[in-house]
């Protein structure tokens, strides 16, 4: 998907809030947006969602694009699984398939306990379950997600980039903006800051995040997971080297991965030791 000069502002003679974009995202790539506060970043993740139109230029080659917002509204007239059918449905899964899957992604997402409550019943992080789900359903091409971890407890925000690193080993292209700067920290193909309606590409790029590494060693495919350096040791034999912080989701996605991986060993590595 392309992005041709593209400018965004509100009403004829408002000021622009982007001018002059040019942005390309390829399948398999994963994209971070950074800029202070009113730059910018919510607008442009906006256009490249589909959600609202350029005000001039143009955008071209979209897939099929499923965003998560910064505000998610909440107080919608359905209970948790039946708003995720609703959208699934309007995605053109059929209704069951629909269901199946909101039911699956509400598990992933720890919130299989809330499919029944009303939407306007749920908590912030029960909501932004609902809203995280809601893009993953019919698998998007591009997923674009606005501050998606915010709400979130430990464990969705892990399984979330774990998705992340799904999505874009599958072949898709995601976009992100998130306030914590050490977020998937190492792993964009690119980053982009929004200032002063313009786009600029960081050519130095936050590196992975520092301190000891747990490498596992597993027989099985590997999970997938965005901050995972992968070593093929042999047929169906893999060495993975990971941050200790991330270690969690890791081996959570191998003890509970279908067909089973048979974890060989697990060992921490310091900051200075050689892999």
């Amino acid at each position: 998907m392309q992005l041709h000069n593209v400018g965004r502002r509100y009403g004829l003679r408002g000021p622009w809030i982007l001018r002059d974009i040019d942005l390309a995202l390829a399948p398999g790539t994963l994209t971070r947006v950074e800029g202070s506060n009113g730059t910018g970043k919510s607008t442009l993740l906006r256009v490249l969602a589909g959600i609202d139109a350029p005000t001039e230029g143009r955008v071209t080659g979209r897939p099929r694009t499923a965003y998560v917002p910064e505000r998610f509204p909440a107080a919608l007239p359905f209970t948790a699984v039946g708003y995720l059918t609703h959208l699934g449905t309007v995605h053109g899964l059929s209704r069951s398939a629909a269901t199946a899957a909101a039911g699956r992604w509400l598990e992933r997402f720890g919130a299989a306990d809330l499919a029944r409550t009303p939407m306007a019943e749920l908590s912030k992080g029960g909501s932004q379950k609902v809203a995280v789900a809601q893009a993953l359903l019919a698998e998007p091409e591009l997923l674009v997600l606005d501050e998606a971890w915010t709400g979130l407890d430990g464990a969705a925000r892990a399984e979330l980039e774990r998705v992340v690193a799904e999505r874009t080993e599958a072949g898709g292209a995601v976009v992100f903006v998130d306030h914590d700067p050490s977020r998937l920290a190492g792993a964009p193909d690119a980053t982009y800051t929004v200032h002063e309606g313009r786009l600029d590409r960081r050519t130095e790029e936050h590196g992975p995040p520092a301190g000891p590494r747990v490498v596992v060693e597993v027989h099985g495919p590997p999970p997938a997971h965005p901050l995972a350096t992968v070593t093929e040791l042999g047929p169906d034999h893999h060495r993975l080297t990971v941050p200790a912080s991330h270690s969690d989701v890791v081996l959570r996605a191998l003890l509970t991965a279908r067909p089973p991986r048979h974890v060989v060993s697990v060992r921490t590595l310091d900051e200075d030791t050689p892999g």
